[in-house]
């Protein structure tokens, strides 16, 4: 089959590789219809080489056709169509039982003392194949796949596996009060789509980045934008709006890659041009994020707020204003999604013909799986007005 495969700092080939084969009792074999590229795609392209493999299938973020099932699976049969969860969660451990998922003690890799497995990232998370590619091998599919109705296009479910519940959880984990408001860092897909969720919920809405395209649709979806290309005190702008005090919650969805951090960027560049063995132990125990958006969320937040990171950090000692933090009485919450706790509210709004989320409205690009390299070439500089490209194998 055809995948994309990595092979270095920005350098994903298409390539030909092995077929997957049931493995485990309870695997399954999907034949991908749709996948995309998640900002969180863009770190092993750019940063996270050190924890990559040569030949590495990348992808997170696939729906397709069941192909086959091993004895074990029983949810779901050949002929179903069905979105991947970005996590591998058993659903019956512990963790699973108190619904974090992205917790499961099933898949945690223990190795590396990181939580549930993930499909295309890193040995940090199993290093499992991913979903760019024809065919994906699905474990614990006694649990994970999501089935969804025929007939509606993909677009209205893809982003099931990913980006919908971890905006769900981003705005949960928020904390907004009834009538409340949110300031958004970043409106890449996930900020794009959290920013809907908590527009759905009646919040008031401050989206905040430096690429037009993205202010653009994030102003044609009612949220109100403040540009960080031209506005140089973005938590006084935010204060300014808000009688003063800043908004209720926050929430990062820009993570480790923000601008306006020069010296962890170049700890990233540095990181980058060192060999694995001596990069992977220093990124996992150095402060290498540029938190530049972080400390913006801090500011912004208004005092007893509750700030909900869900852009991807990577550093283990990643300096924080602790004071600054306690006097404000700030609550910080975090994580992976757990993506099925959140299925159940989202597949009435994605099953709507009115398409409350605007799931139709988020791809900017459609591309053949070939042309993936180039997705991500786009995507990474922002050039073309790309914010979400889906591949079609």
């Amino acid at each position: 089959m055809k995948a994309l495969t990595w092979h270095g700092r920005r350098d994903v080939r298409v390539e030909e590789v092995p077929d997957p084969a049931l493995k485990e009792p309870n695997d399954a074999i999907i034949k991908i219809t749709t996948t995309a590229i998640c900002g969180s795609d863009l770190h092993l392209y750019e940063v996270l080489g050190p924890f990559m493999g040569e030949g590495d299938i990348l992808g997170h973020e696939p729906m397709g056709v069941v192909e086959e099932v091993g004895p074990e699976v029983t949810a779901v049969k050949p002929g179903d169509r069905v979105v991947i969860p970005f996590n591998i969660a058993c659903g019956h451990c512990h963790m699973c039982r108190m619904s974090l998922f992205a917790q499961c003690e099933t898949t945690q890799v223990r190795d590396q003392g990181m939580g549930a497995a993930l499909f295309g990232y890193t040995r940090l998370y199993g290093e499992v194949p991913g979903g760019q590619a024809e065919y994906l091998r699905v474990p614990q599919a006694q649990f994970g796949p999501i089935k969804v109705p025929e007939g509606p296009p993909d677009e209205r479910f893809v982003y099931l596996s990913d980006v919908l519940p971890t905006s769900w959880q981003a705005v949960s984990y928020a904390g907004i009060p009834d009538g409340g408001s949110v300031t958004v860092f970043g409106l890449g897909p996930i900020g794009q789509m959290t920013c809907r969720i908590a527009r759905h919920f009646g919040y008031r809405v401050i989206g905040v980045d430096g690429v037009q395209e993205r202010l653009a649709m994030a102003r044609g979806h009612g949220v109100e934008v403040l540009d960080a290309s031209v506005t140089g005190d973005i938590p006084g702008a935010v204060r300014d709006l808000t009688g003063g005090r800043g908004t209720d919650s926050v929430v990062d969805a820009v993570g480790m890659e923000s601008h306006g951090s020069p010296v962890a960027k170049f700890a990233h560049t540095v990181t980058g041009l060192l060999p694995d063995a001596i990069a992977a132990p220093l990124m996992a125990n150095a402060g290498v994020d540029r938190l530049a958006a972080f400390n913006q969320a801090i500011d912004t937040v208004r005092r007893g707020g509750t700030i909900s990171v869900v852009g991807v950090y990577g550093g283990m000692a990643d300096p924080l204003p602790m004071l600054r933090m306690f006097d404000k009485g700030i609550t910080l919450r975090m994580g992976q999604a757990h993506v099925k706790r959140w299925i159940d509210d989202l597949m009435p709004l994605v099953t709507d013909d009115a398409d409350p989320l605007g799931v139709m409205d988020l791809a900017t690009h459609r591309l053949p799986l070939d042309q993936a390299p180039y997705g991500y070439e786009i995507f990474q500089k922002k050039r073309d007005g790309a914010i979400k490209i889906l591949l079609n194998p």
